[in-house]
């Protein structure tokens, strides 16, 4: 059985319409977790530590989400307070909070923002609260977050705060790791499952200039673009987001 085989027939898919068809995603109840019956319209969590993480790491997997009936939660752990060179961190706050916003509203998603300071994000237990209490509060279906082997220190903060909360939350919402600029941030990458964003990869790209402080053009067309090709192609599609979907050990000791 090859990798393309073995997708197909995990019991949670997370896939393009190559996959499933007419752009569907389906989520089943979490191995291992609580209760997986949920009434309702699902819900999405994308958990990044600054303003276009989100959109730029799994933007087009939110539209496509969106589009499949999910309520989709782009969440902020920073304001990107030091993201603009010559301003304060106020300033910077001020700047990248709207262009986050404006994002947000391109791809249908609720921005969400956190208390942390970009370049100063903390592992502690009020931070590990603070992750735990709002996750818990949004009860999402499936949240997506930093791979945790990453250049840089906010992204690995984010991604440990995330799965410290996954576990005493009791293994109630599946976990992806989403990748950014691997090589230079992103190490030892090793996709499990990819979404085919080739009808939303125009979207996608719209919300991510909606960073205009950020060079996005530069930066988006230097990373982000050659990941969703080079992802496609692994993918046998044009455009694809690839992500980690970390299952529960059943050996884990439950905290």
């Amino acid at each position: 059985m090859n990798r393309r085989e073995m997708i197909k027939k995990t019991s949670v898919a997370l896939a393009g319409a190559s996959v499933l068809g007419a752009g569907a995603i389906a989520c089943a109840a979490p191995e291992g977790g609580k209760s997986g019956a949920k009434k309702g319209k699902r819900k999405a969590l994308i958990i990044g530590a600054h303003p276009d993480d989100p959109e730029t790491c799994c933007g087009g997997t939110m539209i496509v989400l969106k589009n499949a009936g999910y309520e989709v939660v782009s969440v902020y752990m920073t304001k990107g307070e030091r993201g603009i060179s010559g301003k304060s961190l106020d300033e910077a706050a001020a700047i990248r909070v709207p262009e986050a916003k404006a994002a947000c509203e391109i791809m249908g998603a609720r921005p969400v923002f956190m208390t942390q300071i970009d370049g100063d994000a903390q592992i502690n237990q009020e931070r590990y609260i603070e992750m735990r209490e709002l996750i818990a509060a949004e009860k999402p279906d499936i949240v997506f977050t930093h791979w945790p082997i990453d250049g840089h220190p906010d992204h690995r903060v984010c991604s440990l705060l995330v799965y410290d909360a996954w576990r005493r939350l009791g293994y109630n919402f599946e976990l992806y790791y989403f990748e950014a600029m691997s090589g230079t941030q992103s190490q030892h990458f090793h996709p499990t499952d990819w979404v085919d964003i080739s009808q939303v990869a125009e979207q996608k790209r719209q919300a991510c200039y909606c960073h205009v402080s950020q060079g996005m053009d530069e930066i988006y067309k230097g990373w982000h673009l050659k990941m969703e090709e080079f992802r496609g192609i692994e993918f046998r599609c044009n455009r694809a987001e690839a992500f980690i979907h970390l299952r529960r050990d059943t050996n884990d000791i439950e905290l």
